[in-house]
């Protein structure tokens, strides 16, 4: 190559899907994630409230009980709540039709022969090939952000009902010795 080329990059647009299809995984990873989370949780909430008549009396006589189950109770429904968030995150952004958004291929491009339309139009131009589906990137991208961040809270509140259960383990342990 000589000093005074300049270097244009082939663009690829498989490396556009390949990119495409490693963001559907991170998808599918933080919702499998979430979903293990949710599983867990509702393992122990049957084991609690099965056992609930075993533990009426401690939440009659124990304040000490009473709250350390309120909180670890507010800990679960909390990564529930984040679990749930998870599976459907709030993006409230306003982008251009673009034949790659499903939304935008079922609504946006009228019939089904005006939507093949404008997508072998966005096929057949590179520049706007690329752009479409760059944009689709940003927004998966988002979408896994705001996907991990709530998987990210809700592990921290399932660690912090672990934390409330070994206190209340503890605290039982500690009731029935005495």
């Amino acid at each position: 190559m000589d000093n005074n080329e300049v270097y244009t990059p082939i663009h690829d647009p498989n490396n556009y899907w390949e990119q495409l299809e490693r963001l559907e995984k991170l998808i599918r990873a933080s919702e499998l994630k979430a979903g293990v989370i949710f599983s867990f949780h509702g393992l122990v909430l049957g084991l609690f409230f099965d056992r609930l008549e075993q533990l009426e009396p401690l939440f009659q006589s124990s304040y000490v009980f009473v709250f350390l189950t309120f909180l670890w109770f507010v800990s679960v429904v909390s990564s529930v709540i984040y679990c749930f968030k998870c599976f459907k995150p709030q993006i409230e952004v306003k982008y251009k039709k673009n034949v790659f958004f499903f939304g935008d291929a079922v609504n946006s491009f009228g019939s089904v022969e005006e939507y093949t339309k404008k997508l072998i139009e966005v096929c057949a131009s590179e520049e706007e090939l690329f752009e479409q589906l760059a944009e689709q990137i940003y927004v998966e991208s988002k979408i896994i952000e705001a996907k991990f961040k709530c998987v990210h809270k809700s592990l921290f509140f399932f660690g912090l009902s672990f934390v409330f259960v070994v206190l209340i383990i503890g605290y039982w342990l500690i009731a029935v010795s005495f």
